[in-house]
């Protein structure tokens, strides 16, 4: 099984089920997502079972500077994690059943909930993975960055339930995205989701992928989508221009673009990152963006949805 990594030097392996699919369950490419979590059974606390409920979404970036043990004594960056703080604790105020934490990485996979980052890949001087609950089979895997910043993030909160970790291919199709989207919003009677990615790399000549005259008004479109809670313009963003700029959080914010939009669309059908239920549309998401900026050539956009 090849290694699973963003960027260069990640280890750890997504942790599959080998056996068949558990009734419930979807694929999607190699990822299997759970239809229902599991102890809710037939009990719900919200609309019918066939119904889509995300009663929350975020986006925040995922760079390594969010792990406090990478940046030494100095505060990097605290508006940024601030902003992450508040838009994770957003999310665990509304009573999910599960929050799902949806990520770039080498291939669409999901992986088991006790995972966590590995900081020795990031720096020779901290070891092992951050406390919190481990999978089944012992000691944690080591997440791809963006799935593992935002197993911290929940960690950081205090969040004690439920979570699942997708990983959705950096090259991903848009349908692709889109249709993960959909049975994320199925994937429990109440769902919040956590879109973990960075805007565009190429946004000043110190940049990763150094300056792109592209990059700035990608940045801005993206921006513009999630504060006016545009899901189609989400929905509608270019693969192909987003992997030339760098722009990792593309896949997962048309994942989310397609489960907010998913919402009161009834046996998962007609979502399309607009959504409808019952044949009329609903009203858009209330959004907040909380930090949007691109220090050191990297544009880092946080922000919080959530259905009216």
């Amino acid at each position: 099984m090849p290694t699973s990594r963003v960027g260069a030097g990640q280890p750890g392996r997504p942790r599959r089920l080998s056996r068949p699919a558990r009734e419930g369950t979807a694929r999607v490419g190699t990822a299997e997502l759970p239809g229902k979590i599991p102890g809710h059974g037939g009990h719900h606390r919200g609309p019918a079972a066939n119904t889509a409920v995300i009663v929350a979404a975020a986006i925040c970036p995922c760079p390594p500077l969010l792990v406090r043990e990478l940046t030494g004594q100095t505060e990097v960056l605290p508006e940024l994690r601030a902003a992450c703080a508040a838009a994770v604790g957003f999310l665990c105020a509304a009573a999910p059943d599960v929050i799902v934490v949806a990520g770039p990485d080498e291939q669409t996979a999901s992986w088991d909930p006790g995972d966590r980052l590995d900081l020795a890949a990031y720096a020779p001087g901290p070891r092992g993975t951050a406390p919190g609950p481990r999978g089944g089979s012992g000691a944690p895997a080591a997440l791809p960055l963006s799935l593992g910043i935002g197993a911290r993030l929940l960690d950081e909160a205090g969040y004690p339930g439920p979570r699942a970790l997708h990983g959705i291919a950096a090259l991903a199709a848009p349908d692709d995205c889109l249709r993960l989207g959909r049975q994320v919003a199925l994937s429990a009677p109440r769902v919040a989701l956590l879109a973990m990615g960075d805007g565009s790399a190429r946004r000043s000549v110190s940049a990763p992928g150094y300056l792109d005259e592209r990059a700035a008004p990608f940045d801005a479109g993206v921006e513009r989508a999630v504060r006016d809670a545009d899901l189609a313009a989400l929905a509608a963003l270019d693969a192909d221009l987003a992997a030339d700029l760098m722009a990792v959080g593309r896949p997962a914010w048309q994942v989310l673009a397609a489960a907010l939009g998913a919402v009161g669309v009834r046996d998962g059908t007609g979502a399309d990152g607009t959504g409808a239920a019952d044949g009329q549309p609903p009203g858009p998401p209330r959004a907040e963006v909380l930090y949007s900026d691109a220090p050191f050539g990297v544009g880092y956009l946080v922000a919080t949805l959530a259905p009216r």
